[in-house]
């Protein structure tokens, strides 16, 4: 049976080419687009995923709450690692992992240099490899990263350094031009949807921090993860760690009620608080977004097939009815219509697995992540793809099954069917759904990319243009040199100004802390703190509302505030600031000068109360503003003299606009996506309206041609078959417009700083989906008006 309804199936994909092509175009581009999100989506669920014990793995994080602001950290203080091995309950093992980076050297036996890159590095204690577990190519080390100055390597970095594995054990290697470390074992590569992606991990015995107390000091990039033991609750855990709070934090009157937080291995990826080691993290809102968007690609592709099959069905009455009187029971008419859609849907699966193949690598290198697209070698896949076969056959064919197979034998032989109004209605409400849809996505396509365009034309309160920001070594011997590598780059030709900087005016590069104001402790906020020297604020334009710029000095002489913080602090007049003192950290110093607000931070973020001051040892980055005709000589000038000055050191030199442009990069990657879903959506809608009116306008020939006859116009035939997709689409907009203005307004929300939402892009697409549809309408409806009336008459 079944083999008789996939041949009569395949005869009628043939017979009606036209509509078919419509629907396996529609299908294939929206399965090929969920095949695509879901791989997407796939990879990201499988982050962390794993480990042995990977359940009773945690990170403790810190929280601050200030009387007006709240703050998080995914560091942790390093001391806490060894207190709460005794005191927190149910903590197996636990272990500090710092990250840092900086110049790695490989030489060979005869010391010629092998390899010089910057690295990112972890010092952490040795029970880390208890909590995360990896796979060793060789033994365990015996006292692995137990001794200082010993480090394992990942496998691909043995190879990078050594050549292989087994060539990197007992070799040594230079890092921070002072540290020789010696390899004392290799694991196998940790999987590139890990929050820990550790390469090069040494003992924590090599760095300073090791005796750290400083329970105040919390940075991103200290973090402190622990191995829950099996038979303790976590309710126990969480209590045991609030009783650790009141001892290590309120009982000390830390500021900012400072407390550790539990986060749990399998939430650390798709925090929206906390960052990783991977800087890659995408929330679990976003993923449903995508779920919600690939939805709606394959039910507006199923709305095209449901309208089209229905609308056809009158074509395929006389079949109905024949079979009906030669016995076909109404269970087998249903069979065979499923099978006609199934065939259609497999034949729409494999050309979206070659539009998903030809679409992949666009993919990879827009969310610029590793993800592999293999329909073999993941079964999940495979198993995806037939649920979405299934799905979509179900979906698109059965009603349109129920409506054939239900056609009355007599009236279904004399060619009088007519589909009835219920049917008819329906058609009408699967097509305002499909342009609600189309609407919804253009709206919101139109308003993220005005909120991009306003946010790059946005004035951020300083110059940027032509500035070159260089990474400067922080060891004790280049910090010698500083002066001299400064004065050297100012005699460049094309250099017009620098200045030394822990970091520039915008960046996510942040250092807060308490402090205190004219000798009352603040408990309100955190200040963000940067260092700079006084050329600073020349370089990048920043105007002053009082007083001056410090002295020039190596150590702190006085602070200069912006607004925000004056404002915090209770002072309106800038004037009225200066002489206040500041204490932070120990450093006392009075306001000398106050400059106007600038943006700090992404414009999803307020600006900070900020403060500035001199100290040479924070210097980080130097500053190097350009003539722009002279960039290519300037830059080429620069990196020769820093190979002179720091001949041991990586060059690292950026503009400091394609810095704050990559800060947008979640947002463009947002756009783009949505122009690409919009675009789709735009696509099958219109070439299912294009099939639909083509289906009426052939339905309704002779009509046309009597309306000729009796005098009708050609512009009064194309108005007469327009006019009910053209209402359609209207009533789509009244739909579309709330749901469009509660997504987008959720979206804009999350900026600080956005665009004023008008009406305009509301009516924009409005008008986008009237026209399209206009023309998509008016190309069949005029082809049809012009019919020759003789030929039109003998139709049928």
């Amino acid at each position: 049976m079944f083999r008789i309804n996939l041949k009569i199936a395949i005869r009628n994909l043939w017979k009606y080419k036209v509509y078919n092509f419509i629907n396996v175009a529609g299908l294939s581009v929206g399965m090929a687009s969920c095949i695509l999100i879901f791989i997407f989506i796939k990879y990201q669920l499988s982050f962390d995923q794993g480990y042995k014990n990977e359940d009773r793995i945690y990170r403790i994080v810190t929280d601050w709450n200030y009387n007006s602001f709240i703050d998080h950290s995914s560091g942790s203080p390093l001391p806490l690692a060894n207190a709460a091995k005794g005191e927190i309950a149910g903590v197996e093992k636990i272990a500090r992992v710092i990250r840092n980076g900086g110049a790695t050297i490989v030489k060979d036996e005869s010391g010629r240099q092998t390899f010089k890159a910057a690295k990112t590095v972890f010092f952490a204690d040795p029970e880390l490899f208890d909590i995360i577990p990896v796979t060793w190519l060789s033994a365990r080390p015996a006292n692995l990263l137990a001794e200082p100055n010993t480090v394992v390597l990942s496998e691909a970095t043995a190879k990078l350094f050594f050549g292989g594995a087994e060539q990197a054990l007992g070799k040594t290697f230079l890092f921070w031009n002072q540290m020789n470390l010696k390899v004392t074992g290799v694991f196998k590569d940790i999987p590139v949807n890990s929050s820990i992606p550790l390469n090069i991990v040494i003992s924590i015995e090599s760095t300073g921090q090791k005796n750290n107390k400083d329970w105040g000091s919390v940075s991103s990039g200290d973090q402190v993860f622990f191995l829950k033991s099996p038979n303790v609750s976590e309710a126990a855990l969480q209590a045991s760690l609030d009783q650790f709070n009141k001892v290590h934090f309120t009982a000390k009157n830390v500021p900012g009620n400072q407390k550790s937080v539990l986060q749990k291995l399998r939430d650390i990826h798709f925090s929206e608080k906390y960052d990783n080691f991977s800087d890659t993290t995408i929330t679990r809102k976003e993923i449903y977004g995508l779920a919600i968007i690939g939805l709606f690609l394959m039910v507006t592709a199923c709305i095209n097939f449901i309208n089209l099959a229905t609308a056809q069905s009158v074509n395929r009455s006389k079949e109905v009815g024949v079979r009906k009187v030669m016995g076909s029971m109404r269970r087998q008419l249903v069979f065979q219509f499923l099978t006609e859609t199934l065939v259609i849907t497999v034949v729409a699966l494999l050309i979206s697995c070659i539009l998903a193949e030809l679409a992949f690598p666009v993919m990879q290198n827009l969310f610029k992540e590793k993800v592999v697209f293999s329909l073999f070698q993941d079964p999940i896949i495979l198993v995806f793809m037939l649920g979405l076969v299934v799905f979509v056959a179900f979906l698109a064919g059965f009603y349109p099954a129920m409506v054939m197979s239900g056609f009355s034998p007599a009236m279904a032989i004399k060619n009088k069917v007519n589909i009835n109004s219920g049917s008819l209605s329906l058609r009408r409400i699967l097509l305002i759904v499909q342009f609600s849809i189309t609407i919804v996505l253009i709206i919101s396509t139109i308003v993220i990319m005005k909120q991009m365009e306003y946010v790059r034309e946005k004035p951020l309160g300083f110059a940027s243009d032509a500035i070159v920001m260089i990474d400067i070594p922080g060891d004790s011997l280049c910090r010698t040199r500083m002066n001299s590598f400064k004065e050297s780059v100012k005699n460049i030709r094309g250099v017009e100004m620098v200045s030394y900087c822990a970091r520039p005016p915008l960046s996510s590069s942040m250092s807060t802390t308490n402090f205190s104001f004219n000798g009352i402790e603040n408990k309100d906020f955190e200040v963000r703190v940067s260092s700079n020297d006084e050329a600073y604020y020349q370089l990048f334009n920043i105007p002053f509302l009082a007083g001056k710029v410090y002295t020039k000095s190596d150590t702190i002489n006085g602070y200069i505030a912006n607004e925000s913080f004056i404002r915090k602090v209770g002072i309106n007049d800038p004037q009225a600031a200066l002489g206040k003192i500041i204490n932070q950290n120990g450093r006392q110093a009075p306001i000398v000068g106050v400059v106007k607000d600038f943006n700090d931070q992404y414009l999803k973020e307020n600006i900070s109360p900020m403060i500035f001051y001199q100290m040479t040892r924070f210097y980080g980055q130097l500053a190097v503003k350009i003539d722009k005709q002279e960039i290519r000589h300037a830059m080429k000038e620069i990196e020769t003299q820093w190979n002179e000055y720091f001949p041991n050191e990586i060059y690292g030199a950026r503009f400091l606009n394609d810095d704050i442009n990559s800060y947008y990069q979640a947002d463009q990657v947002t756009g783009f996506l949505f122009r690409v879903f919009a675009g789709i959506i735009i696509f099958i809608s219109f070439i299912g309206l294009f099939g639909l009116i083509s289906f009426v306008a052939t339905q309704r020939t002779k009509e046309i041609a009597i309306r000729k006859v009796l005098g009708a116009s050609t512009m009064e035939l194309v108005k007469m078959l327009n006019g009910s997709f053209l209402i359609m689409v209207f009533f789509a907009n009244i739909v579309a417009w709330p749901l469009a203005y509660l997504f987008v307004s959720n979206w804009l929300d999350g900026f600080a700083y956005r665009m004023d939402l008008s009406i305009w892009p509301f009516l924009l697409a409005m008008c986008i989906s009237m026209v399209i549809t206009l023309i998509t309408v008016s190309i069949r409806s005029y082809n049809a008006a012009v019919t020759n009336t003789i030929d039109a008459l003998k139709y049928e």
